[in-house]
């Protein structure tokens, strides 16, 4: 069992984070709940943070399993998982608009606030491969945190929207989306550098 260790930590935190991406989600939230009250708002919110980072703590303590179950080795989940979030990053980068389908309360908490706007592919991905790397504690703990952050941000999130205002979200997450291509490919490029040892 590997242990905790504060870097290790803090890296999974980020990148953890980083796919999350709280702050870059605020004008997609805000358009799929803006016929709610306040009230259906923050209950959405609260349901979507509850959802998504319960499926990221199943992941977090079984992902190991299902490597092993498929027989699958941890450098091949690098390559495959590096690739899924490079493709995202890209199309975060080069999306320009987004256009909010409405949703009525009952739709909105669940899905797809909690999956796949804040957990989906990409970071059941990303916890994975923090569990392979830096153990079961470091994987709990980061997503812990990103959860506690999360639903802090999802909590004031109409002062922080109009503090960064639509240009900002924007470009918040273009940033996010820039460190996600290059976390993207260190995940392949150590992938790589495992199976070339594996050989």
């Amino acid at each position: 069992m590997m242990e905790l260790n504060a870097i290790n930590l803090l890296k999974a935190v980020i990148s953890l984070l980083i796919v999350v991406d709280p702050l870059g989600n605020i004008p997609i939230f805000l358009g799929i709940t803006k016929d709610l009250s306040s009230r259906e708002r923050l209950q959405a919110f609260n349901m979507a943070v509850l959802t998504g980072f319960s499926l990221l703590m199943v992941f977090a303590s079984v992902g190991n399993w299902v490597l092993k179950i498929f027989g699958i080795e941890l450098y091949s989940f690098r390559i495959a998982g590096g690739a899924l979030l490079l493709f995202i990053a890209l199309e975060i980068l080069m999306k320009t608009s987004y256009e909010a389908k409405i949703y009525s309360p009952e739709e909105a908490g669940a899905v797809p606030l909690g999956v796949p706007l804040l957990v989906g592919p990409g970071a059941i991905t990303t916890v994975i491969i923090i569990l392979e790397s830096f153990g079961f504690a470091t994987a709990l703990i980061s997503v812990v945190l990103v959860a506690v952050s999360t639903w802090l941000i999802l909590r004031f999130v109409n002062p922080i929207h109009k503090a960064l205002g639509k240009v900002g979200s924007t470009v918040i997450a273009k940033i996010m989306a820039m460190l996600l291509a290059a976390i993207a490919v260190q995940y392949i490029l150590e992938g790589i550098s495992g199976f070339m040892r594996k050989l």
